[in-house]
């Protein structure tokens, strides 16, 4: 492809030159009634030369808005981008398009995909970005708006097939991660999207879940997980009560215990601390006798 830059170009202002044309129009026509009073004939040609100006002066204006741009074109040549906003005039042969240069914000479909694991999953995102070089925006590619979301949607399907959705604790995984994987994912696109005179001002994943198929399985297997780490805990701080409760007694001498004693107690203590039932205790209220 040839490389295009885009030029800036400011035109005139397009205020004189629409009075400029008004007036031809008001003149031209003094002159052509007075040529039928006069019987002269120059006085019409000299209007119809008006005219012609006052149609050039009038054709060659174009309405710039703000945050838009008018990309010009002389003989198939890009010759210019306006980005000043208002009136301005141009050569009126020149062919104008016009492109919008403000922030743009499209959501993707809802993408199925497998991720680093293998495991299908939902993913979908929200890419914002605006047109930085509008010449090659317009010549680069047919469509930048489609070659935008065409882009964006290969990123994400790449980006969620080098992650896993839920991975452990040392590696990045697509739902832990959201910065990292926003910040990558923004990246990924911004590297396609360059050389056509598209900035990607921001990305980042709008749905995450697992598939339908595996969604029920993938539930039980994060309640299993959730209850393996809640009974560890619970573990961890049973024995480190227990081991204070020990340390009290030994240092406070309110009692003596054995070796024996003591796995006793630990084991009824660690019973009584891990249990998810309340504990009900026998009281020994001595040998009753008939």
């Amino acid at each position: 492809m040839v490389p295009i830059r885009e030029i800036e170009r400011s035109g005139a202002p397009g205020g004189a030159m629409l009075g400029f044309g008004l007036g031809g129009f008001v003149l031209a026509a003094w002159l052509f009634t007075e040529s039928r009073v006069a019987a002269a004939p120059a006085m019409a040609g000299l209007g119809l030369v008006v005219v012609v100006a006052a149609l050039i002066a009038i054709g060659g204006l174009v309405m710039v808005n703000p945050n838009e741009a008018v990309v010009l074109q002389l003989f198939g040549k890009y010759v210019g981008t306006i980005k000043v906003s208002g009136l301005r005039w141009v050569n009126p042969i020149v062919t104008k398009r016009r492109v919008s240069v403000r922030v743009v914000s499209w959501g993707s479909p809802e993408l199925k995909v497998n991720d680093k694991d293998g495991n299908p999953i939902e993913i979908g995102c929200i890419v914002v970005f605006k047109v930085r070089d509008t010449a090659q925006a317009i010549f680069q590619v047919d469509d930048y708006a489609a070659f935008v979301r065409l882009q964006a949607e290969a990123s994400l399907r790449n980006l969620a097939s080098r992650h896993p959705y839920d991975g452990d604790d040392e590696g990045l995984s697509l739902r832990r991660n959201t910065t990292e994987m926003a910040s990558e994912l923004k990246e990924e696109i911004q590297s396609h999207l360059g050389p056509v005179g598209v900035d990607v001002v921001d990305a980042k994943i709008s749905h995450l879940a697992y598939a339908p198929e595996i969604a029920h399985a993938m539930l039980q297997r994060q309640q299993a997980q959730a209850v393996i780490a809640a009974r560890t805990r619970i573990v961890e701080g049973a024995v480190t009560m227990v081991q204070l409760a020990l340390k009290h007694l030994s240092d406070q001498k309110i009692v003596e215990l054995d070796e024996e004693r003591k796995a006793q107690m630990v084991s009824n203590l660690l019973v009584v601390l891990c249990s998810e039932r309340s504990a009900q205790p026998v009281v020994n209220s001595g040998t009753i006798y008939q």
